[in-house]
């Protein structure tokens, strides 16, 4: 079988539609662009100041509650950049998980734009713990090293797992009490919303986040993020550092529309449902495949597993997906890479057993 690289993998099963290298990859929800449609009709004042932008305002306090702030931006790293920007000062740090997106993928945005360091620390899982930010403390006070003044988690994390209201809560209070503000990285919020199955208040304003990346493009949009503030102190100056960093919207409603259609009768949460349906699926068949090893269950819809090199090779030339974490050599020469496998609101039961089909006849061939 050819997939849409050209590259010849060897396989006979057909290869899935969709592509699990991440929920990226997918298209634009149908009602999304149908609302981008419905926004281009007439004229409509630039940056905000039309009614498409009034009714994202209006389901942001209807989600976070009155008071709640959401300003729109191009993308997800901008939208961190801008939150961050707000909540520190060049000569603060921001304290993160070693493997944040805001570390590792994000070309040292954060740092640059915000001229703060970040404090990148080891953890199992991906999970920032009330531990880890005492163990920075000591430093504040003193003039020659950098303060921390944020902490920035992400809900999913980067490793798939999940933080529990209990512990965002437990990672605020530690925190405040030291005069952190807390920084949440909501790239796949929704994911996260229907796995714990609690309103999205309740894991972030409720729970002594500060602001909030809200993210939609992993969900259904063609492009945007959102920036939520839930402490009105901090919009003025948020809306001067969106506009500094080139992440200010001129047509905004073509924004808003989209992210109307997501909130519009929770759309968000079944897509956030679909691709957490499919992780479970995929999940569930992958640990019947002799030779897989499943090293992270899903909490919502990313799946890890282990793999020999070549086989993951041909995966890869056959549907397409990342290695999140090469091996080393056993003690018999092979190499089994750890890979991360991420289905979107748009994968079928259909997707997932054609790629479990040709995993399996993979394995079986090795």
């Amino acid at each position: 079988m050819h997939n849409s690289t050209g590259l010849s993998s060897g396989l006979m099963v057909e290869a899935p539609s969709c592509s699990f290298a991440s929920d990226n990859t997918a298209g634009v929800a149908p009602e999304v662009l149908d609302a981008m449609a419905g926004a281009n009709t007439g004229p409509a004042i630039a940056y905000g100041a039309d009614p498409h932008t009034g009714a994202f305002d209006a389901h942001i306090e209807r989600l976070f509650g009155s008071g709640a702030k959401g300003l729109l931006t191009w993308g997800g790293t901008g939208a961190n950049i801008v939150g961050l920007s707000t909540l520190v000062r060049p000569y603060q740090a921001i304290v993160c998980a070693e493997s944040a997106h805001i570390n590792v993928d994000e070309c040292g945005g954060v740092e640059r734009f915000t001229g703060s360091k970040l404090i990148d620390v080891p953890t199992i899982d991906g999970k920032l713990t009330p531990a880890h930010i005492e163990a920075q403390l000591h430093v504040l006070g003193d003039v020659h090293h950098p303060q921390p003044g944020a902490i920035s988690i992400s809900q999913l994390t980067e490793y798939g797992t999940l933080y529990s209201v209990a512990e965002i809560q437990a990672l605020s209070d530690c925190a405040k009490a030291a005069g952190l503000r807390v920084h949440m990285d909501g790239a796949r919020i929704a994911n996260a919303a229907v796995a714990l199955d609690v309103p999205v208040r309740a894991f972030t304003a409720d729970a002594g986040v500060d602001v909030l990346s809200f993210g939609g493009t992993k969900n259904g949009l063609a492009y945007g993020e959102a920036v939520v503030f839930f402490d009105q102190s901090l919009v003025s100056e948020a809306e001067f550092n969106r506009k500094q960093a080139g992440q200010l919207p001129s047509k905004m409603r073509f924004l808003a529309a989209q992210f109307n259609a997501l909130l519009d009768d929770d759309l968000w949460l079944r897509n956030g449902a679909q691709a957490n349906r499919a992780a479970q699926r995929l999940v569930a068949g992958a640990e019947k495949i002799p030779g897989v090893e499943i090293t992270q269950r899903p909490a919502a819809n990313a799946v890890f597993a282990r793999l020999p090199r070549p086989v993951v090779r041909q995966l890869q030339a056959w549907s397409y997906f990342y290695v999140w974490a090469p091996g080393q050599p056993d003690a018999n020469g092979e190499i089994f890479d750890e890979v991360r496998w991420l289905p979107s609101f748009m994968t079928t039961d259909l997707d997932v057993d054609l790629f479990l089909a040709g995993v399996a006849e993979a394995m079986a061939a090795h």
